[in-house]
């Protein structure tokens, strides 16, 4: 046997990798596949639908003509203002959670609760923000009551990713800098969330992404069947693309096919070219990391 030739252990694991190799390669075509083929049914049966009058126009005709600007308009009402009120929270208290609370029962039990309030259905926060926001602080079928329903729904996605992105920072970063005198929030401010920047983008585009497409916790919060013009502030009810598209799947006779598939592209088009946007934000914050 010549010096460098492999022995019969060595060609068992390469033939062992390779069949790993191969299955795995497999699984991931196989999960790829029906995004392929879903994302390729709405460009085709949706494309023919897609025009400035469809997107920039008001449902017509009992919403079997015209188009879906007020449902567009609704969604960024809703994903922007429950953006704004679950991020702020949602790092400020994985920043408590991960900085500063001490391990103990009590910060386990706030974490079981987090996990617990991410596995919640979205029909039951529905429900809550029924009770909570409409009925007993009296804000009605709003912007507002629907925004903090979601805002409520999507915190424990963030807070998780969050504390995450947190912890990943190197301890000795905050040693430097508790040694040469700064304290715990500048640590923070100045060293920590800096570096933690790509991965707390992380859980918010899924936020984005989850607020944008669901229908349930809109459903009874704030989401309108119909209303062709456009809201003026939180406190008016709006239309939105997920229950538009739910409206027009099973409560409207008579829609052309295309402008359901239309509908379902647009609101697809919207989730991933935000998630695009933030992908390419985070990618280079990442590169800006100090480790």
């Amino acid at each position: 046997m010549a010096v460098f030739d492999s022995s019969d252990g060595a060609r068992r694991r390469h033939f062992t990798q390779s069949i790993a190799r191969s299955v795995f390669a497999g699984m991931t075509i196989l999960l790829i596949l029906p995004v392929v083929a879903i994302i390729g049914l709405l460009v085709v049966r949706g494309a023919p639908a897609l025009s400035a009058e469809f997107l920039f126009s008001a449902p017509m005709r009992g919403m079997t003509a015209g188009g879906i600007w007020p449902a567009i308009v609704g969604t960024m009402w809703l994903v922007g203002v429950s953006l704004a009120v679950a991020a702020p929270i949602g790092v400020l208290a994985a920043v408590y959670l991960n900085e500063y609370a001490r391990d103990g029962w009590i910060t386990r039990i706030v974490h079981l609760a987090i996990v617990n309030l991410a596995g919640v259905p979205s029909i039951v926060h529905a429900l809550f923000g029924v009770g909570a926001f409409v009925l007993f602080l009296s804000l009605g079928t709003s912007i507002l009551s629907a925004s903090l329903t979601l805002a409520i729904m999507t915190l424990p996605v963030i807070i998780a990713s969050t504390k995450e992105a947190l912890a990943a920072v190197p301890m000795p970063f905050r040693e430097a800098c508790w040694n040469v005198g700064a304290t715990r929030w500048q640590t923070i401010r100045h060293v920590v969330l800096p570096n933690s920047v790509a991965g707390i983008l992380t859980g918010v585009i899924l936020q984005v992404s989850r607020a944008a497409g669901e229908t349930a916790p809109i459903l009874f919060t704030g989401a309108a069947f119909f209303l062709p013009h456009l809201p003026q502030s939180v406190n008016d009810q709006c239309m939105a693309l997920s229950m538009h598209l739910f409206t027009l799947s099973t409560q409207v006779p008579n829609v052309p096919p295309q402008m359901t598939y239309g509908t379902a592209l647009v609101l697809l088009g919207l989730v991933l070219t935000v998630n695009a946007t933030s992908i390419v934000i985070r990618s280079r914050l990442r590169r800006k990391r100090r480790w």
